[in-house]
């Protein structure tokens, strides 16, 4: 099985770590985070194939990080020696098991391990005429692969082939499944495992009848009768139109699967992706060692997605599996401690959090802990109507609701703020955001309280900076007036107790009417910086 992978320059990655679990690996990151780019990259270290082709008959300037090539760029054009960029995969196996010619340190960890290595890099056969293509820097706008080979090696420094490898790997992704394939290998399993041999000559007599009879309809006899009598400038003989007839098992591929009367293909796209999926780990999962699956809640609803996902890992008991999902129930389906969150630099397992944090995010849905992982940034509140005066803040500032600008406002449930900033800690491209009540404590208490997560500055905490105040409600208060909150809330009150008393038995309501209210209200200064 496969320990590790280290990328260098390739796609979203220039240099990426991730360790793998033995068994169970659950990929989730954001859009172009990179899930599906380490599916491909395992499986152009096992095989040397990028989409079915040899990667060096598919090579693309494309496929190098973007901001490599735009350093290699303005290098040349400044005039700095620079060497071509390159794009290296190094895919570790499992010393217990990799043939001992696989054992070395031509890797980028420079471990003395068993594993496969996928390198691109100039080929020095053509070193004189590259360097002759970059004496003229303008005219370099991509990375000139004309110029460059593919080695595919083993960390020893030797070639390799595919027999080289003890690993195989079937990577399934129902959106690239040809369905009419599928549909063939359905009718075979049909055939092999429901019918008998009597049962298909039975079958296969009918059909040829079927087809035979077709050239006695009226309507064809007349047709041919039509198409004799037609001179053709090709041939001499006569032309007619029949079925043809003469192949033995022509019937299986004649014969459609229809699902409630309806032929396969006109069933619904959730139907078709579940049996595309089911039907390539039916055949290409036996004799795999490693099954990379892409997306499998695409298209299916919630109770049929359950059935796939339970599918799935009956299917792959034994095999060591690699799914990307953004689905909450295919995370925690699988298990929550499979998890992988995906950051540009490395991949980081949800196993390394701390014990009662994990113990805590398993008793959730799932759904929470893939809002963090997945927003670009994240504010986290107390409560549900301190979650709708935030939104309200947040497009006081910015002219939109955070969801619209790609932003989560998350209610932690109460103070189980560290929690979610455990893993805001091993994701500092994330941007998490505290904002809290001081409960009648001194700011710089509570800030003391979050010290642990001072080093990180993806992380920020926002508190009301007078103890007197403990509260959102009498915050709101004070940084408006009485006749502000009256017109807001649509009441008459006269006292600021008698209205400070109805919104603190009236959190919901009363946030809800903030939220909805088309008069300027000014939030308190600490919530203005948490969106800002």
């Amino acid at each position: 099985m496969l320990t590790k992978i280290v990328i260098k320059n390739y796609r979203t990655f220039r240099n990426f770590k991730l360790t793998f679990d033995p068994e169970m690996n659950i990929l989730v990151g954001n859009n172009d985070a990179g899930k599906s780019t380490i599916l491909e990259a395992i499986g152009l270290a096992l095989t040397g194939r990028l989409r079915g082709r040899l990667l060096a008959q598919d090579l693309s300037p494309y496929l190098f990080h973007k901001d490599v090539t735009t350093e290699y760029i303005a290098a040349l054009r400044e005039g700095r020696d620079t060497k071509p960029p390159q794009i290296i995969i190094d895919l570790f196996l499992d010393s217990k098991t990799a043939p001992p010619e696989l054992m070395g340190t031509n890797n980028l960890l420079k471990a003395n391990e068993p594993g496969v290595r996928i390198r691109v890099a100039l080929n020095p056969d053509y070193e004189p005429e590259y360097k002759e293509f970059i004496k003229n820097p303008s005219q370099v706008r991509l990375v000139p692969t004309e110029y460059y080979k593919v080695d595919w090696l083993a960390f020893s420094g030797n070639g390799i082939t595919f027999r080289s490898i003890p690993a195989t790997a079937s990577l399934i992704d129902a959106a690239n499944i040809h369905l009419q394939s599928g549909v063939d290998y359905y009718m075979k399993h049909i055939i092999d495992s429901y019918l008998k041999a009597e049962e298909r000559v039975k079958l296969a007599r009918a059909y040829r009848n079927l087809r035979e009879t077709f050239a006695e309809d009226d309507s064809i006899v007349k047709i041919n009768e039509a198409l004799r009598g037609s001179p053709s400038d090709v041939s001499d003989r006569e032309l007619t139109l029949n079925i043809d007839v003469s192949q033995k098992t022509s019937w299986e591929s004649g014969i459609v699967p229809h699902l409630d009367d309806l032929p396969f293909h006109f069933v619904g796209k959730g139907e078709q992706s579940t049996l595309k999926i089911l039907l390539a780990l039916n055949k290409k999962v036996e004799d795999a060692h490693i099954v990379l699956v892409e997306e499998p809640e695409n298209h299916l609803s919630f109770p049929n997605l359950g059935k796939l996902v339970k599918k799935i890992s009956d299917k792959c008991v034994g095999k060591q599996v690699f799914i990307t999902t953004h689905s909450s129930y295919v995370l925690n389906k699988l298990g929550l401690e499979n998890l992988v969150l995906l950051s540009p630099v490395e991949g980081v397992r949800l196993d390394t959090l701390p014990a009662d944090t994990q113990n805590y995010f398993r008793k959730l849905s799932g759904y929470d802990t893939l809002r963090v992982v997945l927003a670009r940034r994240s504010l986290l509140v107390e409560g549900p109507s301190d979650e709708l005066v935030v939104q309200r803040a947040y497009k006081d500032v910015h002219g939109v609701l955070p969801a619209e600008d790609g932003v989560d406002v998350i209610n932690v449930r109460g103070l189980s703020f560290k929690r979610f900033l455990d893993i805001a800690a091993l994701l500092d491209q994330n941007r998490v955001a505290v904002i809290t009540d001081n409960d009648g404590k001194d700011p710089a208490v509570v800030h003391n309280g979050f010290v642990a997560y001072a080093p990180f500055p993806n992380i920020s905490i926002h508190v009301g900076a007078n103890s007197a105040i403990k509260t959102l409600e009498p915050q709101l208060y004070k940084a408006n007036s009485l006749a502000v909150m009256n017109t807001v809330l649509g009441k008459n009150f006269e006292s600021e107790d008698d209205l400070l008393t109805y919104m603190k038995n009236n959190k919901t309501t009363c946030a809800l009417a903030i939220f909805e209210s088309a008069h300027t209200i000014n939030m308190p200064e600490y919530i203005r910086d948490a969106v800002a």
